[in-house]
């Protein structure tokens, strides 16, 4: 990674009764890259993840994003500061339209969220449909989201954290739930839309399969240590990740079909 870091998280640490969550991690994070953490259960990745997202404090380190000190930060703060996410289950609102959703996040980040009476629906409407269209959205605007499939819904979640302008963007299991060409076709748009708009995205995930197919790099955690991180093909064949994570041995190998963008 050449250049300054737009992310730098240093010597973050967590523990919750006596057991360390997560144990001193350090790594950086550059503009348009995708970035996963992975690691087995308990191994604390959503505890370093909501410490980064601002959801949790920690108990020591530092999470400087484009050089500005987020620890300390309310997570509205850490928002106003370019962090946006998506959920492992999709957080839209269902009675409202596929434009709409994303109307309501742009009138947030103008901060004009208390103006969404009638009239408020003909604002942003051209931001709105260009942001449905950076994720293929564009001919549902006017459908109800309650009606969309799952693989949609999540497309709408990106446009909505899109709205706010994110410079990273934080998604936790983002293809919880969803079939496996859906998958690889968000991870592929995400993938797209970061190196385009030059946000980096940090990324919690299951699937080896996506992991190893759409990250630039990988962070291994393990008992809240980072045992291992790099490029994809190096943490595969890393031997205290076999061992730690993947049980003694297994390898994965990386589909060539999945690896180039979309």
């Amino acid at each position: 990674m050449s250049g300054q870091p737009l992310l730098s998280v240093r010597g973050l640490a967590k523990s919750f009764g006596g057991v360390r969550a997560v144990d001193g991690v350090s790594f950086d994070l550059a503009a348009g890259e995708m970035l996963a953490l992975i690691g087995p259960n308990g191994a604390g990745k959503t505890t370093c993840f909501n410490m980064v997202g601002g959801q949790l404090a920690p108990d020591a380190g530092s999470v400087r994003l484009g050089g500005v000190e987020l620890v300390g930060l309310k997570p509205e703060a850490v928002w106003r500061q370019g962090v946006g996410r998506t959920f492992q289950i999709a957080e839209t609102f269902a009675s409202l339209t596929v434009r709409e959703n994303v109307q309501l996040a742009l009138l947030s980040h103008a901060r004009r969220v208390l103006a969404w009476w009638r009239p408020a629906r003909t604002r942003f409407i051209a931001e709105a449909d260009a942001l449905l269209a950076s994720v293929g959205m564009a001919g549902q605007a006017t459908r109800a989201t309650s009606v969309l499939a799952y693989g949609d819904v999540k497309r709408v979640e990106l446009a909505i954290a899109l709205a706010h302008r994110p410079r990273l963007l934080l998604m936790d299991e983002p293809t919880a739930g969803m079939a496996p060409r859906e998958r690889d076709e968000l991870m592929a748009l995400a993938r797209r839309l970061a190196r385009e708009q030059s946000i980096g995205v940090l990324f919690t995930e299951h699937s080896m399969d996506v992991v190893f197919a759409h990250a630039d790099r990988i962070l291994v955690l393990a008992r809240g240590e980072l045992i291992a991180q790099g490029p994809p093909a190096l943490v595969r064949d890393d031997p205290r990740v076999r061992e730690v994570y993947f049980g003694g041995g297994t390898t994965f190998s990386i589909r060539p079909q999945e690896t180039s963008d979309a």
